[in-house]
């Protein structure tokens, strides 16, 4: 019986995530965030568990990252509790929500208000403090704690676009895990200080064309190698530094409410607009998603931003293909000139 205590304390912890939502919460209650998302697309089995998702049921005209969520929990049977955001990220999740609570996953919803309403958005974040029983000045304690590590991803992303001495690969994925730390906000700080204090023995990296990479993080393996290899650079990932909340707020509700994401695309929009002058961008790059609704904000963002703009769409967890391969040489070549 002793054996069992600690895979049962376990499993109470870890807390399963469908998207960013305020982490704070769940370290100030003690508990273990885990990104769904990263778990899944970080798996070497990551097309085998779409293809197992697909068996059960779940259609081929369906988001891959949707199938891939209902996998990873399927490979990590000790989350049993699993926060998905309904309002504010894939409107398939609703859908994925009613299937876990069928096979008896306990599920809380947590909605971002699409106005971006600050008091909606305090009632529900004091909901979601409320099932995990925690105060006011826990979540702040714990904002406090974590604030000097976003402050550290801010200076990680300057390195990449001033300092030019960070890989578009490396930003991705310190900024891409800031979703959730990897569940240990003191190793992922540790991560973070040693790879900064690394970089004083850089040399700047050479680029002939700047890029700005924006929408979802790429299901495609390879991507930013295969620009490297090209002359370019990524120097700006959108989402990714959402993830981080550089806006930082004066207070929680406040920092939420600047992580431009889960709102409208137009404050998306003015701040791809602001980096594209900043970070001197020559191109963007805009993935998007089979069968995601976020493909139609294409639209919008072609008529609103004046760079520039190449956009891929990618399906399913693989290695690049050589028809994006060819697309993404044509467009350098072009921004190169």
């Amino acid at each position: 019986m002793k054996n069992l205590e600690p895979l049962l304390e376990e499993k109470a912890k870890s807390i399963g995530i469908t998207s960013t939502i305020p982490v704070e919460v769940l370290f100030a209650a003690g508990r273990v965030p885990v990104d769904l998302n990263n778990i899944f697309i970080t798996s070497p089995q990551a097309a085998a568990w779409v293809e197992e998702a697909e068996e059960e049921g779940f259609p081929r005209t369906l988001c891959s990252w949707i199938k891939g969520i209902y996998a990873a929990l399927k490979h990590r049977p000790e989350i049993q509790t699993v926060i998905a955001v309904t309002q504010g990220d894939c409107s398939n999740t609703q859908a994925l929500t009613e299937i876990l609570v069928h096979q008896g996953i306990k599920v809380i919803h947590f909605n971002y208000p699409y106005n971006r309403d600050p008091a909606l958005f305090k009632k529900n974040l004091e909901e979601l403090m409320g099932h995990f029983g925690v105060s006011w000045s826990k979540v702040d304690r714990i904002r406090k704690r974590i604030s000097p590590v976003r402050k550290k991803l801010a200076l990680l992303d300057r390195e990449t676009w001033k300092g030019n001495r960070v890989h578009g690969w490396e930003n991705h994925l310190f900024l891409v895990n800031s979703s959730d730390f990897k569940g240990d906000l003191g190793l992922y700080e540790e991560e973070l200080t040693q790879f900064l204090d690394a970089l004083a023995d850089r040399a700047k990296i050479p680029e002939t064309v700047r890029l700005g990479y924006i929408g979802i993080p790429p299901i495609h393996s390879g991507f930013y190698g295969f620009i490297e290899q090209l002359g370019g650079r990524v120097v700006f990932n959108e989402i990714q530094r959402q993830f981080s909340l550089p806006g930082f707020g004066n207070n929680l509700i406040q920092q939420y409410l600047d992580y431009t994401y889960p709102y409208d695309i137009f404050g998306r929009i003015k701040d791809i607009g602001q980096a594209v002058e900043e970070r001197k961008l020559d191109g963007l790059i805009h993935y998007t998603q089979t069968f995601c609704f976020r493909q139609v904000q294409d639209l919008l963002i072609r008529k609103q931003l004046s760079v520039p703009i190449l956009t891929l769409e990618g399906d399913k967890p693989r290695p690049i293909d050589n028809r994006t391969r060819f697309r993404l040489e044509a467009f350098i070549d072009v921004l190169r000139k």
